[in-house]
């Protein structure tokens, strides 16, 4: 079946079907991982966007129930030059195509896919529709043109309820705003009580739960949208050790004074190169952004910059000054990517550590309030 993506700026490409027969608009963007589609789609930070993938054949080693990083993908296409769709892995459960048919999800494959990502690369992202219908070009404009900017993106992919996944270890706190799921991983594999709580949970409520530390997770869209996330985050700041990543990032950037812009095409992939000033030390990244936090920002607040995109030299990571709070723009958790930065949650928990030691007045309150027990569906990890 022929599928077809038109961008805002009137290019047409027309290729094959592999995925749901349907139409779906959102943000064209392109990811230069070479492995590791089914993480990239099933990541939430894509949320109403169309994907590229750069390297030309995908699919080639299916899909399978570990590799996962959400529940279900909460993009809005998918776009490759070859797809395949008999897989030949071990692991292997069932096919790339399959996975989008049983989500709604449109594929198109057999387009130029360099030419596409250079276009994104010279004006910057930009809407599309991927479409299998056959609808006239004319109409397809209009609707393409009616559609609008997603502005819920967090609200979207966030959990609706907190749950709790139980450790001997630190309590952390995990605000949801569209979290992979190897960040919970990370922070189970070294023993973390975690209470993963919606985007929408006010400082009160986090307080309630008594945690040790605060995990601020990755998530899609413009930070600038959830206004009341950089409220809770001002607020909380200096009571507990806080640490950031991706979105969560960008968000703790913003309570602390600085400002956000959006880059013009974004970095998507498992080989950004990033510098730690303090040790001038490059680590290779995996990323999934489209903002940055302004350098020009960052004088007249409390925060420091620790790492630098080796490529366009954009903010990476940031730390507070006077509190316990840290940053990093990208994924320490990797899936998919290396796993050069996992060492952040160590010093996540020596942060904490060190915190409680200094802090002897703060004892930790093991037991919760009958409300939140009420509220808190357990489950083992």
């Amino acid at each position: 079946m022929q599928a077809r993506l038109l961008l805002e700026d009137g290019t047409l490409f027309t290729g094959l079907s592999f995925g749901a027969e349907t139409e779906m608009a959102g943000e064209v963007v392109f990811n230069t991982g070479i492995t590791g589609y089914q993480e990239v789609l099933s990541d939430p930070s894509y949320c109403g966007q169309i994907i590229t993938m750069t390297y030309p054949l995908i699919g080639n080693y299916g899909i399978t129930r570990d590799d996962f990083e959400s529940i279900h993908p909460f993009i809005h296409g998918f776009v490759v030059r070859r797809h395949e769709p008999v897989p030949s892995n071990w692991r292997a459960q069932y096919s790339l195509g399959q996975l989008l048919k049983e989500h709604g999800i449109p594929g198109i494959s057999d387009i130029d896919t360099r030419m596409l990502t250079r276009k994104l690369r010279h004006y910057g992202t930009m809407r599309g529709l991927l479409t299998t219908g056959n609808e006239k070009l004319e109409e397809l404009q209009e609707r393409l043109a009616a559609t609008s900017q997603m502005r819920d993106q967090v609200a979207r992919t966030s959990t609706k309820n907190l749950f709790f996944s139980p450790g001997n270890g630190a309590r952390i706190v995990l605000v949801d705003f569209g979290s992979k799921n190897g960040i919970l991983r990370e922070l189970t594999k070294r023993g973390c009580d975690v209470v993963v709580v919606p985007h929408n949970t006010t400082a009160d409520e986090i307080r309630r739960l008594a945690p040790d530390g605060i995990q601020l997770s990755n998530g899609p869209g413009d930070p600038k949208d959830v206004p009341h996330a950089i409220a809770m985050i001002k607020e909380l700041l200096g009571e507990y050790p806080i640490f950031g990543i991706c979105l969560g990032h960008q968000l703790f950037a913003l309570a602390c004074g600085a400002d956000t812009t959006k880059l013009k095409f974004g970095h998507r992939g498992g080989n950004h190169p990033v510098k730690e000033l303090a040790t001038n030390r490059c680590y290779i990244t995996s990323q999934n952004h489209s903002y940055t936090v302004l350098e020009s920002s960052i004088s007249d607040t409390k925060l420091e910059v620790t790492h630098i995109n080796n490529n366009d030299k954009t903010i990476e990571g940031l730390k507070h000054k006077q509190y316990p709070a840290f940053s990093v723009q990208y994924h320490p958790e990797a899936a998919p990517g290396p796993h050069d930065s996992s060492y952040l949650f160590d010093k996540f928990l020596d942060m904490i550590a060190d915190y409680k030691a200094n802090n002897p007045q703060k004892p930790r309150q093991v037991l919760l309030s009958e409300t939140l027990k009420g509220e808190l569906q357990y489950a083992q990890k």
